[in-house]
C-alpha cells in the first residue's frame, strides 16, 4: 500500500486552487458539466490533482451523460478507497485517492461491462498526464 500523503489543512490551501481544495478536501462537488474532463476524449492516465497518484486509464472513461468524468474501473485497485457517504439526505459510496484521502466523488452500480461499475468523478479533483 502506498504510504499516506498527511499534510496539514493550511498546507493543503498552498498547494491546491480554490476549487481543488473545496473538492478534493471538504467533500466538494462541482457543478455538473463545468468540468474540463467531463466531454475530454483526450488519451492518458488521469491522476489524483492533490498527489498525483495514478488513478484511471482514458481507456477506461465513457460517457455516462451525467455531466461528470466517467470510468468504469479505476486504474488498480489500490489507488481507490470507498466509504459509506450519507449527507445530503442519501446513501452512496464515496471514493478517495487512497494516497492522499482526496475526496474525487461517487462510484454508481450503473455503470458498462466488464464491472458495471460508473465512478463519476469531478474534473477538479483530476489531471490528464
Amino acid at each position: 500500500m502506498n504510504e499516506k500523503i498527511n499534510l496539514t489543512n493550511e498546507e493543503w490551501q498552498e498547494k491546491l486552487s480554490p476549487q481543488q481544495y473545496h473538492i478534493l478536501r471538504e467533500q466538494g462537488t462541482e457543478p455538473a458539466f463545468t468540468g474540463v474532463y467531463h466531454d475530454s476524449k483526450d488519451e492518458g492516465t488521469y491522476t489524483c490533482a492533490g498527489c498525483g497518484q495514478p488513478l484511471f486509464k482514458s481507456d477506461s472513461k465513457f460517457d455516462s451523460g451525467c455531466g461528470w468524468p466517467s470510468y468504469f474501473q479505476p486504474i488498480n485497485e489500490t489507488a481507490i478507497e470507498e466509504e459509506v457517504d450519507i449527507r445530503h439526505g442519501m446513501k452512496r459510496t464515496e471514493v478517495h485517492c487512497s494516497k492522499c484521502d482526496g475526496h474525487l466523488g461517487h462510484v454508481f452500480e450503473d455503470g458498462p461491462a466488464p464491472t458495471g461499475l460508473r465512478y463519476c468523478i469531478n474534473s477538479a479533483s483530476i489531471s490528464l498526464d
